[in-house]
């Protein structure tokens, strides 16, 4: 493992045309402070974890003090925000630092978020708030948990620098790691702006060094967007299964290789609504949950628009068409796995039948699944734990009669079916609730152990964790007035 001046760097993207990226230096912080680190992002880089007690540690992920081999930037990008194409977007906060190889030869770009103003802010002030940064950090590696694809983070350093959002709040960095940065938005402006040979540069650059084995194929630019999509499809119902919201589903919040991007606004569904909006500043519901895989789609559509000069528009047409079935195909499986049964017609029937009525009782998604995980498939079982949570129970004995005899149907050992569904149906998420109880602590009394406490139980959100029953529970009544929106 490495020391900080030891990181071996190779800054690939920074040698790309000076057009799709502006270096520059992040902008210092006064008297930063570690808030917390995370041994599983450095062992990403090769760095030891041993390093976060180092004063230059902090210094260097605050941005105040540069590391050895680094090459610091701020991409550009363009993108759709709710549904309108905004012309030159880019990292307004945001610093990559380099890409890093740890020994096994990965790597890793490092970026720090609210590093100072950019050339891209827009009249943004550059920064981040210490609220948003805990909730990035938590919820990347909570992802990660769940094995659903995701950007990484390291750590998150506080700064007393006030950053005025609503009121003033206290200013953070938080560092985030992942194979590449590059986002649909980052093809987008070079299309709009009709630079096909910068266009075709980064699509060159992207499927040699994140999809190798396309290349050198015929039609090799079809079927690298062919990938995106099914990627991007993929995603979109891991999402779903797990019921979790993006909130800012804009074209420059969706990752080239298929990673959950930029968490703001996001939120795991508690009481099941299909019309569930995470985002307060989401008036028209754009993005709520039952919108999530269509906009992936749309989204997908606008990439491909950005993509026509390299492949036409038939090509293109061709490549997104198989967006649906990718979607279908994997959320049916996940949702199957999630009721312990192999998919079939059946199984959907019973699935849709069971969302209905989860939405009818506003049930708590992830516990009633979790619940089910013990359910008795014996002929006459009463399962009283789970019925006694319906109010429409004469629903829910008919739901779980058809539910029991599909299970017998299959053949499913009843022990062994009760782990395989464990294993796929988290007892924890990271509710906002969570989230805000570590935040108060840290905002008002600058005590970070409920931030790493929860960095600990979110690393294995299917195993029973004793120690953290009470996490598991249904939300306290305060937990409803919890609104986040883009400044979160």
């Amino acid at each position: 493992m490495n020391t900080l001046d030891a990181l071996q760097f190779d800054n690939r993207f920074a040698r790309l045309p000076e057009p799709m990226h502006t270096r520059l230096n992040p902008t210092p912080v006064p008297e930063p402070y570690l808030v917390s680190a995370n041994p599983d992002g450095a062992a990403l880089i090769g760095l030891d974890p041993a390093e976060f007690g180092r004063r230059e540690f902090v210094e260097a992920f605050a941005g105040n003090r540069p590391l050895a081999g680094a090459d610091p930037l701020a991409a550009l990008y363009s993108g759709h925000q709710f549904g309108h194409y905004v012309s030159q977007l880019g990292d307004g906060r945001a610093i990559l630092l380099g890409e890093a190889i740890n020994a096994e030869g990965a790597r890793w770009e490092i970026q720090i978020k609210g590093a100072g103003k950019t050339p891209y802010s827009r009249g943004g002030d550059g920064r981040a708030v210490l609220r948003s940064s805990i909730r990035e950090y938590l919820c990347s590696e909570a992802m990660h948990g769940l094995g659903i694809p995701t950007t990484r983070a390291l750590c998150v350093v506080g700064t007393d620098l006030p950053v005025y959002r609503e009121e003033d709040e206290t200013g953070a960095v938080v560092t985030r790691l992942s194979p590449s940065f590059i986002r649909f938005g980052s093809f987008e402006v070079l299309f709009y702006r009709k630079q096909h040979d910068l266009l075709k540069t980064l699509a060159d650059f992207t499927i040699e060094h994140y999809f190798p084995h396309l290349a050198g194929q015929e039609d090799v630019y079809a079927l690298w967007l062919k990938e995106v999509v099914e990627r991007t499809a993929r995603l979109m119902a891991q999402w779903q299964a797990v019921g979790f919201c993006h909130g800012v589903m804009n074209t420059d919040n969706m990752s080239i290789l298929g990673l959950t991007l930029d968490y703001g606004p996001f939120g795991f569904m508690e009481a099941f609504d299909p019309g569930y909006i995470c985002n307060h500043s989401d008036d028209a519901g754009r993005y709520a949950y039952d919108q999530q895989p269509d906009v992936g789609a749309w989204n997908c559509t606008c990439l491909a628009q950005a993509l026509t000069p390299l492949m036409g528009v038939d090509a293109a047409t061709s490549a997104i068409e198989g967006y649906p079935h990718a979607f279908t195909t994997h959320y049916v499986e996940l949702m199957a796995a999630k009721l312990g049964l192999q998919p079939e017609q059946e199984v959907v029937d019973v699935l849709i039948r069971l969302l209905d009525l989860l939405a009818q009782d506003r049930s708590d998604y992830t516990l009633f699944f979790r619940n089910l995980c013990q359910f008795d498939m014996a002929d006459g079982a009463l399962n009283s734990a789970l019925r006694d949570t319906f109010l429409d129970r004469e629903s829910f004995d008919a739901w779980a009669g058809d539910y029991a005899a599909l299970l017998r149907r299959q053949g499913r050992n009843q022990a062994e079916r009760q782990a395989s569904m464990r294993a796929v149906n988290p007892k924890y998420v990271l509710r906002n609730y969570l989230a805000e109880m570590a935040i108060r602590k840290a905002a008002d009394e600058k005590d970070y152990s409920e931030v790493d406490r929860l960095l600990t139980l979110l690393r294995k959100p299917f195993d029973e964790q004793p120690e953290f029953v009470d996490y598991a529970k249904a939300p306290p009544d305060w937990a409803s007035k919890i609104e986040v929106s883009c400044s979160s």
